[in-house]
């Protein structure tokens, strides 16, 4: 169950999944597409393939069966996570630290470059509109720190070092 604590610091158990707002509906709205359209849709592929006759040999049935499992395996997923999840916003007028849906303003010491990265969960990650997760190497650096800390961070390629200027 999560909570949140006088500071708007952000705790988790095991079984929420924090999700920003429109994570969740995302998520949703996969899971909707996936139970009223694809499945359907694979149904109807399934019920034609098998009126072929012999499905021994009958690739079509076989390619539908087969969508059919990534289809429900994706349903079971999305389930699971609209279930779990646990819609989190940042509280912006009470923030005196970058939490998990802050939007943070950091400047690469190395490259003088500038850039702007939203904290959100895995599954709302989006590298190239500036959505990382929380639970990426930059994301966790940036948790828990705040305007004019820097933090060094070792990604696949190097070792960068950011200096906080501000999140909202």
């Amino acid at each position: 169950m999560s909570v949140f604590h006088k500071k708007n610091i952000y705790l988790h158990s095991m079984d929420t999944i924090p999700v920003t707002k429109d994570t969740y509906a995302i998520l949703v709205q996969e899971l909707d597409a996936l139970k009223k359209v694809d499945r359907p849709r694979i149904l109807q592929d399934i019920a034609e393939a098998r009126a072929q006759g012999d499905l021994s040999e009958n690739f079509e049935y076989h390619a539908a069966k087969y969508q059919q499992g990534k289809i429900e395996a994706r349903i079971q997923f999305l389930e699971d996570r609209v279930a779990r999840s646990q819609v989190v916003e940042y509280d912006t007028a009470n923030a005196d630290r970058v939490l998990f849906g802050a939007t943070v303003r950091v400047k690469d010491t190395k490259l003088n470059k500038e850039y702007e990265y939203t904290l959100v969960s895995p599954e709302g990650s989006d590298p190239m509109n500036g959505k990382i997760s929380s639970v990426s190497p930059i994301g966790k650096a940036l948790i828990g720190k705040q305007r004019g800390d820097k933090v060094e961070v070792q990604t696949p390629k190097s070792v960068i070092s950011l200096e906080i200027l501000g999140y909202k």
